[in-house]
């Protein structure tokens, strides 16, 4: 399956991510371990990426998607992905769409784990880390509801939404059995 997470920070998009990565038996491609991995093994993007971090600057939708155009192409990737934190904008998306075209495929599904803004707040907040302060936490949100919240839209046909309130292991189930209906579907 060709999958993308949507949802806010906090979500918990990355732990459920590895957990169906497993179970699908799929490679979880998150942008965050990309750029980690090209800095870390000082790749020609790696040194861009670092430089442009440095200076306290975002990383330009350009070597975003030429990491994971890079990503895709490794042969683990050939029979499916879940992609998290890759379409960050509606941009991404349609150069995400030109790179699967070309490969002759198609996106399966992109789940959206939606959780209540004041129950992600008190997730993050419990984490205790030294970034994650409460106006840090909302402004973050905002940005996710300007900048990437409009993916729905995009994806629209292909939007799954998972309720992300609970155990671990309950979203996992949901988001199996969604993505198992979908399957029975085709």
């Amino acid at each position: 399956m060709r999958l993308v997470l949507v949802g806010p920070p906090g979500a918990g998009k990355g732990t459920q991510a590895e957990v169906l990565s497993r179970k699908l038996g799929v490679p979880h491609i998150s942008t965050g371990d990309l750029f980690r991995s090209h800095i870390s093994n000082q790749t020609e993007l790696g040194l861009e990426v670092q430089s442009i971090l440095d200076e306290g600057a975002l990383v330009p939708d350009s070597i975003t998607n030429e990491m994971v155009r890079k990503r895709l192409a490794d042969s683990d990737a050939d029979h499916g992905f879940l992609l998290d934190g890759f379409p960050r904008n509606t941009a991404q998306a349609k150069v995400l769409g030109e790179m699967l075209a070309a490969a002759g495929h198609d996106l399966d599904a992109v789940l959206e784990f939606r959780v209540d803004e004041d129950v992600v707040v008190e997730r993050l907040l419990a984490r205790g880390r030294t970034d994650d302060k409460e106006e840090v936490i909302r402004h973050r949100q905002q940005v996710y509801r300007t900048e990437t919240a409009p993916l729905l839209d995009h994806y629209a046909d292909k939007v799954i939404s998972i309720d992300a309130v609970g155990e671990i292991d309950e979203i996992s189930e949901r988001a199996l059995a969604a993505l198992h209906s979908l399957r029975a579907e085709k």
